[in-house]
């Protein structure tokens, strides 16, 4: 077989080139090194308040977080539920799936590494000009023709853009990947503060159905009292306007209590309708006493949200080796090998084998600087997908900053309200002991008790925010998601993979 010079010459250029790969090669962004999260210094463990919600809780610098980390509230209730929720949740199932399909776009990348072959079997009849052969027109004939040969194509990688497709791929491939661990950590951490928030609301309830209580019970002594006239009308409306504002809270609170039930089902995967949702209180719920806090320097490569940003980086700087290998001559190898006869029974007899080998080089020469402008707008996509990033990295720090801040204000002002209730409760105590002996009117016990009650309920809040204070910081760090042994799935939903 003999190949044409030019042809030799051309592919021998293709093959020196082919080594070589334009556009820039990425480099990993550097991480943020500050000494500590926020500007002053955190202390190592929040003050304390009386209950087992009240507990000091002590940083741990450069402890790690679990995968499970929801499993530190020790609530059985709330770790079945998530678990129900990975299970069945259609945002996972749908980040699973873009990945999967982004993890084939990296296979069908990579299939330009390897040459196009393709067979072709064809049967034509064909009338032949006697006049291109230069023979008499009453040569005119008719002819059947069969062909049956394999054809091959290739398009040698000169300057890398082959090459930076792939790598674009798998880095697209990067970024479902950690898209898919932001929808598992915002699933959990949605989860989390439902239960905290269904917690507080119910508690809130209670106080609130206690206080009524209360007051429907001094309504009916003010009316006994009335109709003797012990007391003017004036005092029996008052009493009966502040039952009914009492009253009127309590369906908000259960809207509250019934939409969160709610949003919990369909966090879990379920119809709200549909029954086995757990009832969350603050009894089932347990404030982690020792937590875990990441150094500075791994945020960046914990955060999902963070490593997707830079996946979407690597991606764009992938592209600008696409578009700059454009710009530079394109080399494909073809060739061809089959037989042809005028009958088909003939086809595999020697005669009839035909064969060609070929090189093609293609240079743009004027194109009215689409290439260069498609160049020079996938370097600007860099540059927004290189701030992008900086802006991801700011606020995972900023998020950070604020959890460890809530935690501190919160458990300094969970202590406060503590002490108020306790002072409520003790003047509650004074006062109940004093009626008995007519030292107080009901009208002042009352009022103490309200006091109580509402001293309750904020308590009941300051309770569930510390809960969220650290659902928040741990979501904020990352969720632990790199020490998971398992991928996201499990035994009832094997098609969530990582």
């Amino acid at each position: 077989m003999t190949v044409f010079p030019i042809t030799r010459v051309v592919l021998a250029g293709g093959l020196l080139l082919a080594g070589c790969a334009v556009g820039p090669d990425f480099s990993r962004p550097a991480a943020p090194d500050p000494d500590r999260y926020t500007p002053a210094p955190m202390p190592a463990q929040t003050v304390s308040a009386p209950g087992p919600e009240g507990a000091a809780q002590t940083l741990s610098p450069g402890a790690d977080i679990p995968a499970q980390w929801w499993s530190l509230f020790r609530s059985p209730e709330l770790d079945a539920l998530i678990k129900q929720a990975i299970a069945n949740s259609p945002n996972l199932a749908s980040a699973s799936a873009a990945l999967r399909a982004a993890q084939e776009d990296v296979i069908v990348a990579r299939a330009a590494y390897f040459p196009s072959v393709s067979a072709a079997l064809g049967d034509s009849r064909e009338r032949v000009s006697p006049i291109a052969s230069g023979l008499p027109p009453s040569l005119t004939e008719e002819l059947n023709v069969a062909q049956a040969a394999l054809n091959a194509s290739y398009t040698v990688d000169l300057f890398g853009a082959t090459r930076r497709a792939v790598e674009g791929a798998k880095a697209q491939s990067d970024y479902y990947d950690f898209e898919l661990e932001a929808a598992y950590l915002t699933l959990t951490s949605n989860i989390v503060n439902a239960a905290i928030k269904e917690a507080s609301l119910r508690a809130q309830i209670e106080a609130t159905e206690s206080v009524l209580s209360d007051q429907n019970h001094a309504l009916d002594l003010f009316r006994r009292q009335f109709e003797f006239g012990a007391v003017p009308r004036t005092t029996l409306l008052s009493q009966q306007a502040l039952v009914a504002a009492t009253q009127a809270t309590l369906p908000g609170l259960q809207k509250q209590l019934a939409q969160n039930r709610h949003l919990l089902s369909v966090l879990a995967g379920q119809l709200p309708s549909d029954p086995g949702i757990p009832e969350f209180t603050l009894a089932t719920l347990n404030l982690p006493t020792d937590v875990p806090l990441s150094m500075p320097s791994q945020l960046v490569r914990q955060r999902p949200d963070v490593r997707a940003s830079e996946a979407l980086l690597h991606v764009a700087s992938a592209q600008i080796g696409v578009a700059t290998a454009a710009l530079y001559p394109q080399l494909t190898l073809t060739g061809q090998y089959g037989s042809e006869a005028l009958r088909a029974y003939d086809l595999f007899k020697g005669p009839a084998t035909i064969w060609t080998i070929g090189a093609g080089l293609t240079q743009p020469l004027f194109n009215a600087g689409e290439l260069r402008a498609k160049r020079r707008g996938a370097i600007d996509a860099y540059d927004e997908a290189k701030a992008q990033y900086q802006q991801a990295v700011l606020t995972a720090f900023e998020n950070v900053a604020d959890s460890l801040r809530a935690l501190d204000t919160d458990a300094e002002a969970l202590k406060a309200i503590a002490e108020s209730e306790s002072v409520a409760h003790q003047a509650l105590d004074l006062s109940q002991s004093q009626y008995k002996f007519g030292a107080v009117s009901f009208v002042q016990l009352l009022q103490v008790e309200t006091q109580y009650q509402q001293a309750r309920v904020n308590l009941a809040q300051a309770q569930a925010t510390r809960l969220a204070d650290t659902a928040a910081l741990f979501q904020s760090m990352g969720g632990g998601w790199w020490n998971r042994v398992e991928p996201i799935a499990d035994a009832d939903n094997p098609s969530l993979t990582n």
